[in-house]
C-alpha cells in the first residue's frame, strides 16, 4: 500500500516507490524534485527564498534553495541514488504580488527559479520539466513510481509533467 509524503514549508523529505510525495502552498516558494528513476528514489525541497548567504539568521538551511539543495543532495547520495541518473522537475516561483516596479521583493518567485537551476546545473543535474512563473500557487505530488509530477492550482487544469 501507498503513502503519501508530505512536505512542509523550508523543508525536504526523501521518498521511495511506491509512495508520493507532496507539498502545499508553493506560491513564490519552489519545489524542487530531485530523483533516480533507476532505483525509485527521489526528494522534495519546498524552498521559500534563492540564497542562504543573503540571509544572517539562515538556521534553517531548508528555508534556501542553494543549502536545501545541497543537504537533501547530500541525503540522496548516501540513500544510494546514481548520481549519474538523476534527474529533475521544478515547479512554483509564481509572481504573487503585481506592482507597478520590480524589485527584490516582488521577483522572489523568478530569483527562486533562477536559483534552483543553477543549483542543478552546478551538480549536473538535467532539469526535464518545469511549471514555474505566473501568477498562481500550487500543490504538487510526484508519484516515485512513474516520476511524474502532477500540478494542481486553483483554476487552473491539472498539470502532469
Amino acid at each position: 500500500m501507498e503513502a503519501m509524503v508530505t512536505v512542509r514549508m523550508a523543508d525536504y523529505k526523501l521518498c521511495t516507490a511506491p509512495n508520493k510525495i507532496t507539498t502545499i502552498g508553493l506560491g513564490s516558494c519552489v519545489g524542487i524534485v530531485v530523483y533516480d528513476p533507476g532505483i525509485k528514489v527521489c526528494g522534495m525541497l519546498h524552498a521559500m527564498l534563492p540564497d542562504s548567504t543573503r540571509i544572517r539568521n539562515n538556521s534553517n538551511r531548508m528555508k534556501f534553495v542553494d543549502s536545501g539543495m545541497e543537504d537533501m543532495l547530500k541525503e540522496l547520495l548516501q540513500a544510494g541514488v546514481n548520481k549519474r541518473r538523476l534527474a529533475a522537475k521544478l515547479a512554483g516561483g509564481a509572481k504573487m504580488f503585481a506592482f507597478g516596479t520590480e524589485n527584490d521583493i516582488t521577483s522572489i518567485g523568478d530569483q527562486n527559479v533562477q536559483s534552483a537551476k543553477k543549483m542543478l546545473m552546478r551538480y549536473g543535474i538535467p532539469l526535464l520539466a518545469e511549471d514555474t512563473g505566473k501568477n498562481f500557487g500550487r500543490t504538487i505530488i510526484f508519484d516515485s513510481a512513474t516520476n511524474e509530477l502532477e500540478i494542481k492550482a486553483v483554476g487552473q487544469p491539472i498539470k502532469m509533467i
